[in-house]
Formats: structure tokens, sequence, C-alpha cells
């Protein structure tokens, strides 16, 4: 079924070893392309959010990402605030959109008291629904590159919240890892690519739009199956003209059974 398909994921090989190893046990090749890279905001996130979570004094706290877990807690061991920064994490019921992120604030110590069925905006929306928290406050630390959607979803709910943008994001600029691709791609022997968020695609199309015409780099898009991670990547790729199945489960292991689920119906 996918012996021999060449699958490309929009992350770089230290994100995306889930995803080679469940390539690479149903015999097909993977690719990693690193699309995006965060560019922090400095050590004043640390005490922006300390600061914040004081004033503010929030009831839940909210993780989009496992990048935003490492960045916010790496930064306060580098200023010696990681206790600081554990308690005042602590003091807040705290919510992970997904499993990962889950894992990743586990290891800092942190108990992660809620995490939604659906792991997106739109699944926290629901479990905030759930959770019955009309007036109830909420602090997010997340990319500046996030769209306003979690914010207004929670707002018209009836909750408050206030978000803290820890980083950036802007396109990979080492490119030279791109290569393989790119000569496989030129040669239309590119079977698949997921796409794993909205930043990625922009990313994907800045990088290779260096090197393509934007008629032949759509016009090879549109002899591989491109598998979007979410509702939100998906929407995004249409901006590009680019058609694109949403996997159902929005992980990687989700947007894989999709991959398997497209190529057993080719």
């Amino acid at each position: 079924m996918l012996k021999g398909k060449v699958i490309a994921i929009t992350r770089s090989k230290d994100d995306s070893t889930e995803f080679i190893d469940l390539v690479t046990k149903n015999n097909a090749i993977p690719i990693s392309l690193p699309t995006i890279e965060l560019v922090s905001k400095g050590e004043k996130i640390v005490d922006e959010f300390l600061e914040s979570v004081k004033q503010y004094n929030p009831d839940y706290s909210v993780f989009m990402s496992s990048k935003a877990v490492t960045l916010l807690f790496d930064t306060a061991k580098k200023i010696s605030k990681f206790e600081k920064l554990q308690l005042a994490v602590a003091n807040t019921i705290v919510i992970a959109v997904g499993p990962k992120t889950k894992i990743a604030l586990e290891n800092e110590g942190i108990k992660v008291a809620y995490m939604p069925n659906i792991y997106s905006s739109v699944g926290v929306g629901e479990l905030f629904t759930k959770l019955h928290a009309v007036g109830k406050k909420v602090i997010v630390p997340r990319s500046g590159a996030s769209t306003p959607f979690l914010k207004e979803l929670l707002e018209k709910i009836g909750i408050d919240v206030k978000e803290i943008h820890l980083y950036d994001v802007c396109a990979f600029r080492d490119t030279s890892q791109w290569n393989e691709f790119r000569e496989l791609f030129s040669k239309n022997k590119v079977d698949g690519i997921v796409f794993t968020s909205a930043s990625s695609v922009r990313a994907f199309f800045e990088i290779m739009t260096k090197d393509y015409d934007e008629n032949s780099l759509l016009e090879n898009m549109a002899k591989l199956s491109v598998i979007s991670i979410g509702p939100f990547t998906s929407d995004e790729l249409k901006k590009f003209k680019i058609k694109n199945t949403i996997s159902q489960v929005h992980t990687v292991s989700g947007a894989f059974d999709t991959v398997k689920t497209i190529f057993s119906i080719t």
C-alpha cells in the first residue's frame, strides 16, 4: 500500500521521530522538512508571565504547544526563576491542548488537570463549555503568529482571556536540508506531504517560491496527496489554492492514518 512511497512532513527531523517511525514501519520513505523556526522574545517572557499571573490572577492556564512549554521553562531555568514559574503555573488549573504538550508540562513537574478530546482550539473551547467556566480568567502563553480564534471563542463563552506572546515564527533559514526534497519534488517523485500548522504552510511556500514559479509549484503540488493536521492548516492551504484532506484526528499519528487511507483508495 505505502511501499516505496515518499511522504514528507513539515517538521524538523528532531520533531518528527514519531512520523519517521510510522512511515518507515510501513516500508515508505519519510522526509522531514524544517519549515519554521522560533524567534524567542528573550528572557523578558518569564517576567512578563509571572507579572501577568500576579496581576491578572488567572483561574486556568492553557498551553497550546509543547514548544511554548519548553521555551518558557527553559528560559526560566537560565535566569534562575524555574521554581517561581513552576509555582505560578501550578497555582492555576492547567490545560494542555494535546498529549505532546501534556508530556512537556509533566516533564517540568506540572500536573495537567484537563486535555480536550479534540487536540485543537475547538477542542479547548468544547472543554471549557463542559467545565462551566463562565466568568473565569484564563492565561494562554503562545506564539505571536497565532490566530485570535481561541481568544475570541473563549470570550464568546464568557471567559476572560489574556494571551502572552512568547515567540514569533519565521521561515526556516537553512534550506540546505531541503535539497533531497527539492530534487524529488522536481521529478514528481514525492507522493504526499503532511502539513502540521498554518505557519508551516506559509513558510513552505515562502521557501519553495525561491526556486519555483507559482504555476509550476501548484502544478507539481496537484500531483501529490496533501494532508492537513487540522482545519486551520487546511484553510491556510486553500489560500494557496492547494486541495487537501484534513486528518480526522489532529495528531501526527492521526495524519498518518489519513495518509494510509488515501493510498489504500488510490
